[in-house]
């Protein structure tokens, strides 16, 4: 959306509002859309149990220190076999257990995963007119990731965009329109439906495992969904939009006056939850192939009461 203003921004937001629709003490929006019987009709998308793991490699180093200070997943192990064959674990050896055992550190956003409600404010307010101040180093008080936690599953629709387009990715700054995401579902013969969990395929994740080049895909340029998709997302009244990219949102944004100005909208007005990061190649090879383009879909955060995102390992069901 060319010369976008904050005052676009603002607009936008108070337009496709969805703050008190659910309610006052609403605290998952969108995933309000799915009902029970979307979730059973989803059960029956399993036809073949073919399962697709949707979550990047954790030691894939894209993490480049271009947002928010975010680092690559650490793993340390804190017993290992060789402790076990040099008897370290064996004590007075009367009875003793040799075992593995390990930790990880790693931002809640720093892969594959979900934005909890809580995570992009609209200047001080959050999802359905909370306060940011709500936010504090102890966590959440409203909005956290926790509230979603058994809610992420239903009716999940792939939309290769690249693969549409004929190209192995699309180009760095490349907005992806209504009229791309219309376009892409008409060509593969799939309908977008309320409640539904649509993941958008740009290729950029798999040029950077291929190249193993990371540089810049953490908050650099890159193809993404256009300021103009909000209005698709409220119209569709989907549950969740995901994407093979750092943040979904093209980059360069379309506006000099916001960084990530379609988050501004999404995020904090329509209470979308927003998944990044996804591993879309084995999906869409087996899409293409069988010209099934909807599947069943989970994908549970952890439980951490307060979180403003979760690590994820989302899982497609053929």
């Amino acid at each position: 959306m060319a010369g976008l203003t904050r005052q676009d921004i603002y607009d936008t937001a108070k337009e496709l509002s969805n703050w008190g629709r659910w309610g006052p003490d609403d605290q998952i929006g969108t995933l309000n859309n799915v009902s029970p019987e979307d979730i059973v009709s989803a059960g029956k998308l399993i036809r073949k149990g073919k399962t697709f793991a949707l979550g990047l490699d954790l030691k894939e180093k894209i993490q480049s220190g271009l947002f928010g200070g975010r680092w690559n997943m650490i793993h340390q192990m804190l017993a290992t076999g060789t402790d076990a064959a040099l008897g370290k674990q064996d004590g007075d050896g009367k009875a003793y257990l040799r075992y593995a055992d390990d930790a990880i550190n790693l931002p809640c956003q720093g892969s594959t995963q979900w934005d909890a409600l809580c995570h992009i404010f609209l200047d001080d307010k959050m999802y359905n007119g909370y306060p940011a101040t709500d936010v504090t180093v102890g966590g959440a008080a409203r909005l956290g990731i926790e509230h979603v936690r058994d809610k992420m599953v239903g009716r999940g629709v792939l939309l290769d965009i690249a693969r549409w387009k004929g190209v192995d990715s699309l180009d760095d700054g490349y907005p992806i329109t209504n009229d791309d995401l219309d376009g892409c579902a008409a060509a593969q013969g799939v309908e977008i439906r309320k409640g539904d969990f649509v993941i958008v395929r740009t290729g950029h994740q798999e040029r950077c495992l291929a190249s193993g080049d990371w540089t810049g895909y953490a908050g650099g340029d890159a193809p993404g969904l256009s300021f103009e998709t909000a209005r698709w997302i409220k119209a569709h009244d989907i549950a969740a939009i995901c994407a093979d990219t750092w943040g979904c949102e093209v980059r360069p944004n379309e506006t000099a006056e916001a960084n990530q100005p379609w988050h501004w909208v999404v995020i904090p007005a329509i209470g979308i939850s927003m998944g990044e990061i996804f591993y879309l190649k084995d999906l869409g090879e087996d899409c293409a192939a069988d010209g099934v383009y909807e599947f069943f879909f989970t994908a549970p955060p952890l439980h951490i009461p307060g979180a403003a995102g979760s690590p994820i390992n989302p899982q497609a069901i053929k």
